[in-house]
């Protein structure tokens, strides 16, 4: 057999970690968020793959919206994430920035005095 590898883990993390269940709430959000991701995926690959090979006067088509607009969401959608996260990114930035001065302002305060 191979050399084994051990770990020391800390008693306080690895009584969290045997100890944390899920709680009924978690598995319930969690199901539904799987259920709600599973349904999206479902219509918007029925819209764009199967929707083309659809007579344009069938029925079927009132339930999706304009082809035009399976390449409008998903665009719309990456730049409203990508601001959200490059807006995050920049308080954290600035905060962290913040701190830095305000550290090297009291230290040169404190070398003063």
């Amino acid at each position: 057999m191979g050399p084994s590898v051990s770990l020391s883990v800390s008693p306080d993390l690895k009584r969290w970690l045997t100890t944390r269940r899920a709680s009924q709430l978690d598995k319930l959000v969690g199901l539904a968020m799987l259920v709600a991701a599973s349904v999206v995926f479902l219509y918007y690959s029925i819209w764009t793959l199967a929707m083309p090979f659809v007579d344009a006067d069938h029925p079927l088509h009132s339930i999706f919206p304009p082809r035009v607009w399976a390449i409008r969401i998903p665009v719309i959608l990456i730049l409203l994430g990508s601001a959200v996260v490059g807006s995050f990114l920049s308080v954290v930035m600035i905060r962290s920035n913040r701190k830095k001065a305000a550290k090297a302002k009291a230290a040169a305060a404190k070398k003063k005095a």
